[in-house]
C-alpha cells in the first residue's frame, strides 16, 4: 500500500495508503468476480493442495486448486482440514467451474479421498508422489505476500486479499520467460485491456 501511494505521489495525486487499502476491499472483490466472469472455463487437470496458515496466531488452512498451466481456479480459507473442509472445497470448485475436471491431482491426505468418493466420484483421482509440485509451487507467490503484508489480521481478509489476487494473478501471468518477446507485448496489452474493462479504467 505505501508503495502505490508513493507511486501516486509521483504522479501528483496525494491519498493515504490507507485510502488505498480501503479502495482495495471495496473494489478488489467487484474486479475478481468480473475477471473470473470474462475468463473461460479453465483447465481440465485440478491439481489440489492446502498449507496452514496463522491468523491471529490461530491455525487455519488455505485450500488451493490450480489447472494444468498453473492458473488459479479457486482457493478457500478454513479452520479444518478434514473431510468436511475438503467436501465444501470441492463444491466451491464445481460451483465455480459449472463443470467437472477430467483428473484431480492432490497429496495423501484421506480427506481428499473421502470427499472424492462423495462429491465426484466418477472423476479420475491421482496421489502419486510429486504429481502435485504444481498446486504446491503455486502457494509461493501469496506466501511472499503474506509476509510483506505482516500476516493476515483475520479469515475474511484472508479471503478477500486471496481471492482478488489470484484472479488479477491469472490476468497478468504471461510466461514472459518462455514467450517471444512480441508475443509477450501481445499478450500483456489484451490484459491490461480485460483489466480496463474490469475496472471501468
Amino acid at each position: 500500500m505505501r508503495d502505490i501511494e508513493e507511486l501516486l505521489a509521483e504522479r501528483g495525486i496525494i491519498v493515504t495508503y490507507e485510502s488505498i487499502r480501503k479502495w482495495c476491499n471495496h473494489f478488489g472483490p467487484e474486479y475478481a468476480r468480473t475477471l473470473k466472469k470474462r475468463s473461460r472455463r479453465l483447465g481440465v487437470y485440478w491439481y489440489l493442495d492446502d498449507v496452514f496458515i496463522k491468523i491471529q496466531g490461530e491455525l487455519h488452512y488455505r485450500w488451493r486448486a490450480v489447472d494444468q498451466d498453473g492458473d488459479t481456479i479457486d482457493i478457500l480459507v478454513q479452520k479444518r482440514r478434514n473431510k468436511q473442509a475438503a467436501k465444501r472445497f470441492f463444491r466451491k470448485l464445481l460451483k465455480g467451474q459449472c463443470a467437472s475436471p477430467r483428473r484431480m491431482i492432490t497429496d495423501k491426505l484421506k480427506s481428499y479421498s473421502a470427499a472424492h468418493r462423495e462429491i465426484m466420484p466418477s472423476v479420475t483421482h491421482s496421489t502419486e508422489q510429486h504429481a502435485n509440485n504444481r498446486a504446491e509451487v503455486s502457494h509461493e507467490p501469496t506466501r511472499q505476500r503474506e509476509r510483506q503484508m505482516r500476516r493476515f489480521k483475520s479469515v475474511g481478509h484472508a479471503q478477500r486479499f486471496l481471492t482478488v489476487y489470484g484472479a488479477v494473478r491469472n490476468l497478468f501471468r504471461l510466461g514472459r520467460h518462455v514467450i517471444r518477446a512480441t508475443h509477450y507485448r501481445a499478450f500483456r496489452d489484451r490484459a491490461f485491456e480485460a483489466w480496463q474493462e474490469a475496472a471501468c479504467a
